[in-house]
């Protein structure tokens, strides 16, 4: 997954993909102490509202948070431990490959309901799955349609036509027949595109506004852009359920506050604010001050991201190279994390792949010094010819990023380079500038592991097939179309020595890099805050947010 802007995630210490269980970092430490309370509210502000709720389209951190309330997944991941730990969600357990790992089987556990009472089945996932083939049902993250057998050309299930490669032979096992093996293909599936969806119930591309529950909250009100109201499902069983608990009467997340009011709000914990938490990161403007006060130290989250702030550089619109290495050169990343809150939001970037990272290797192809090197960036505009040229830049519409754009427009100035800014509303930012008809020159990106693999990062982002075949969904936001990087990916995609596999993985890395189709920035670090009446909250480690699952107020 990916960001957090892109769902989903995932941070390690050390990384040792399995057919099993995964370790990796984070801590599982909670709000508060003692047992959990039941009832009250929970508010959830956030600045923007979510890409996507509809299972099948979510590919981002927040909106994967947040339907971990509603949404259940063949796997998932337990995180009350020291390290998250693979496990079966609607599945009795992480899964059982066969057949070199090109064949995944998975049975689900009796007992789980829908919000209207009737069982959840395996046809009801293989449904679910089937939709993401759909060109109505874009945005979510594209392994199913790379890896089940006949996902090339399968176009969903809306015209009566199933998946062959999706087998469910009684009501309570499904099958997945893979086109190549894939041995943490169990990790996929802890993502919310794994899921269920009853097909009495499914609205195609509205099923966003309306999402059936076999969580321990459903919907009860959703108005787009303003809020959304979960209540308790009835039928929900904790007996049924190895992740998550039902303990607040309602959770009710409201849209459209400014971040650092939202920040402000929180820290004064008055009122609603005690009760209160957020899912975006604090502003930059209040980072600093927030992690430096130790009143707020037991409700300040700081959460590790195995993943990457970087730009983008649309190679189809700046084709020159020397032009493009003049920009990684003339970038002053100092200024550049400023604007999200120094230090605290983060390290330099010199790598796609962040450490703690399977696959990531270090190395540095540009300027050793943060703040760039200027005379060497007008030395290679110079062998381009000196041209005056004007990009624009995409970033979300909030003051973090448009300070973020504007110390760009001020690094590529000094080397002749006029920048256009061009800010997006932050609830479509990503649906924005994944569809090829809204190319920019250069645009402002993050990404965060889909599991703590190179195989979620850099076939995701720099593939450049998925321009065409995924049009209104690409990641690829370099426009980089390399025959060579392109079979490379495929080449490591078929290694099944992980050690062999990792090592490849850094140096195409840096294979990508030489073309100079990004900028790294900020391996970053999510920083949230809760009120004091927020309880049983667990950092997560998977999706580098505060984990919802466990949450209660306090009486």
């Amino acid at each position: 997954m990916t960001r957090r802007t892109r769902l989903t995630g995932l941070t390690a210490i050390a990384v040792a993909i399995a057919l099993g269980a995964t370790a990796c970092g984070g801590s599982s430490s909670t709000t508060g102490s003692g047992s959990p309370t039941k009832g009250g509210t929970l508010t959830v502000l956030d600045h923007a509202d979510f890409d996507h709720l509809d299972p099948q389209r979510i590919y981002t951190t927040e909106g994967e948070s947040m339907a971990q309330e509603f949404v259940r997944t063949l796997t998932g991941w337990d995180e009350t431990g020291s390290q998250p730990k693979l496990v079966g969600d609607l599945a009795t357990d992480a899964g059982t490959p066969s057949k070199g790992a090109t064949v995944w089987t998975f049975h689900l556990r009796h007992g789980v309901k829908w919000q209207d009472g009737t069982a959840v089945t395996a046809q009801d996932v293989k449904y679910g799955v089937e939709r993401t083939f759909s060109p109505d049902i874009n945005g979510g993250p594209p392994y199913a349609s790379q890896w089940l057998v006949g996902g090339s050309t399968y176009k969903g299930p809306y015209q009566g036509k199933e998946l062959g490669s999706i087998q469910t032979p009684d009501q309570y096992t499904i099958v997945f027949h893979l086109s190549q093996p894939v041995a943490d293909f169990n990790q996929t599936t802890a993502m919310p595109g794994w899921s269920a969806v009853p097909k009495a119930h499914d609205t195609g591309s509205t099923y966003d506004t309306h999402v059936w529950s076999d969580g321990p909250y459903m919907f009860k009100s959703y108005a787009k852009n303003k809020e959304l109201v979960l209540v308790r499902n009835t039928h929900w069983t904790q007996s049924t359920d190895p992740i998550r608990e039902q303990n607040v009467n309602e959770i009710d997340v409201k849209f459209g506050q400014d971040q650092s009011a939202i920040d402000q709000q929180i820290k004064s914990d008055a009122g609603t604010a005690q009760t209160s938490i957020m899912q975006w990161p604090i502003a930059g403007s209040d980072l600093t001050t927030i992690g430096n006060d130790p009143s707020l130290k037991s409700r300040y989250y700081k959460i590790p991201a195995p993943g990457i702030n970087y730009m983008a550089i649309n190679t189809t619109r700046v084709k020159d190279l020397k032009v493009r290495q003049a920009i990684e050169y003339a970038i002053d990343k100092t200024t550049a994390r400023g604007a999200f809150g120094g230090s605290a939001y983060g390290d330099y970037a010199s790598t796609m792949l962040s450490p703690g990272i399977g696959g990531y290797k270090k190395f540095n192809l540009y300027s050793s010094n943060p703040a760039g090197d200027v005379t060497k960036a007008k030395a290679l505009m110079k062998q381009a010819g000196n041209p005056k040229l004007t990009m624009s830049l995409a970033v979300e519409n909030t003051t973090t990023e448009e300070h973020f754009a504007d110390a760009v427009k001020t690094s590529l100035g000094k080397i002749g380079i006029t920048v256009n800014i061009t800010p997006i509303d932050a609830a479509n930012y990503f649906s924005t500038v994944d569809n090829v008809k809204n190319q920019y020159d250069l645009t402002w990106m993050d990404w965060i592991a889909d599991w703590p693999n190179a195989s979620t990062v850099l076939p995701v982002l720099f593939d450049g097939r998925q321009i065409a075949k995924l049009p209104q969904s690409n990641q690829d936001l370099s426009y980089l179309n390399d025959p060579q990087i392109n079979a490379q990916i495929d080449k490591i995609a078929k290694m099944t020595d992980l050690t062999k596999a990792n090592a490849a993985y850094g140096d195409l890395d840096e294979q990508i890099l030489k073309q100079a189709s990004a900028v790294p920035l900020m391996y970053m670090k999510f920083t949230e805050l809760a009120g004091s009446k927020v309880g049983g909250v667990i950092p997560d480690a998977v999706v580098a947010e505060p984990s919802l699952v466990h949450v209660y107020v306090k009486s």
